[in-house]
């Protein structure tokens, strides 16, 4: 307990004072969830658009109006040209806008704007629904209920996004620890010097899981706390869930750091190789932008990788989307067998001096 206890503070003191490994565990997801929510905060939300529409029709009739009051926009400017809506929603003045000619409903979009063009195009059709059954004096034929697939009654575009930070953190924090941390020991001689103490290799790598594990905790707390604080988000957390995923992904993480770590020996190729994987795998898992936009060979591709999955079952244990509990449970369980199954090649290969 002892040589535990002093490899835990060795840990503690080397993760303090490497101010790289600091920056990408603890405030490298702040800088994304304040860059992301200042930015693009609002993208998609239709009770944040800007509307514009113009009518040229020669009519008195004021059923436009009171349907475009009833929408549920953010705002609603009528403009008195053409040109002059069009000059307004390429300039993002006006998210999106509508000119009536007396005939016809003709909608206006940035074709820029990709991701919140569906959103928009949503509801140019509701509003073309209810214009129509307004104009013909008609009720609709069926009640719409609105039934919520997650816990939370209301999700943006950046409430699936910030679960998605949160998985992309543990997984750049678990894979760093090992394929980084162990290499720079390896080439500086620390293994091979404590080849010759008693030390057993797993009371080490318990003591760098302990570490991450107490870091990578706090590291999403602190960014789900800055999500919910300064953006006003909003999150149903299943707290229990939460803390058991967290645990399991960060050690899977870790064992997948391992297959780095074996593959190369240096620390700066190991930090390179982890962050290339960590990289490819955040723009292709859905964090940022929806799998439903990419081709059907990246969306396969998309289903096989690791960080796809911890940032479905992120969103869950927060309250954004519904899971069933057994898929919680295995993807728990796969994390924890990578574990189970790799540690103990970190083990040999933390104990295996240096080859000259």
């Amino acid at each position: 307990m002892t040589a535990f206890a002093a490899l835990l503070k060795n840990e503690v003191r080397v993760f303090t004072r490497d101010k790289m490994t600091l920056f990408f565990t603890l405030l490298f997801p702040l800088v994304f969830v304040l860059l992301f929510g200042v930015l693009m905060g609002n993208m998609g939300d239709v009770d944040q658009a800007d509307f514009g529409w113009v009518d040229v029709s020669t009519s008195d009739d004021e059923t436009l109006p009171h349907v475009l009051e009833d929408a549920g926009l953010h705002s609603v400017r009528r403009f008195e040209t053409r040109p002059e809506l069009e000059a307004a929603i390429s300039d993002q003045r006006t998210d999106f806008g509508l000119v009536w000619d007396g005939a016809n409903l003709v909608f206006l979009y940035n074709a820029t704007r990709l991701q919140e063009n569906y959103a928009f195009q949503q509801l140019a059709a509701g509003i073309t629904a209810e214009f129509n059954i307004r104009k013909q004096d008609a009720f609709p034929v069926l009640e719409l209920t609105h039934i919520q697939a997650g816990k939370i009654e209301s999700t943006s575009w950046f409430n699936l996004v910030l679960p998605g930070i949160l998985a992309f953190s543990i997984l750049s924090s678990g894979l760093f620890a090992i394929s980084g941390h162990l290499t720079h020991m390896k080439e500086r001689n620390i293994l091979d010097r404590m080849l010759v103490t008693p030390m057993r290799p797993a009371l080490l790598l318990a003591a760098i899981a302990v570490v991450r594990l107490v870091m990578g905790f706090v590291s999403t707390l602190i960014t789900l706390g800055v999500g919910i604080v300064v953006f006003r988000m909003t999150f149903t957390i299943d707290w229990f869930r939460y803390a058991v995923f967290v645990v399991c992904s960060t050690l899977g993480t870790m064992g997948l750091g391992t297959v780095i770590a074996l593959l190369v020996r240096r620390p700066s190729s190991a930090s390179n190789l982890a962050n290339v994987l960590a990289m490819l795998m955040m723009f292709l898992a859905g964090i940022y932008f929806p799998i439903e936009f990419m081709p059907p060979f990246l969306r396969t591709l998309s289903s096989w990788m690791p960080l796809t999955h911890m940032a479905n079952v992120m969103r869950y244990v927060t309250g954004v989307i519904d899971m069933s509990q057994g898929r919680f449970w295995i993807t728990s369980a796969v994390f924890l067998g990578l574990a189970l199954v790799l540690f103990p090649m970190m083990g040999r290969y933390a104990v295996r001096p240096l080859r000259r």
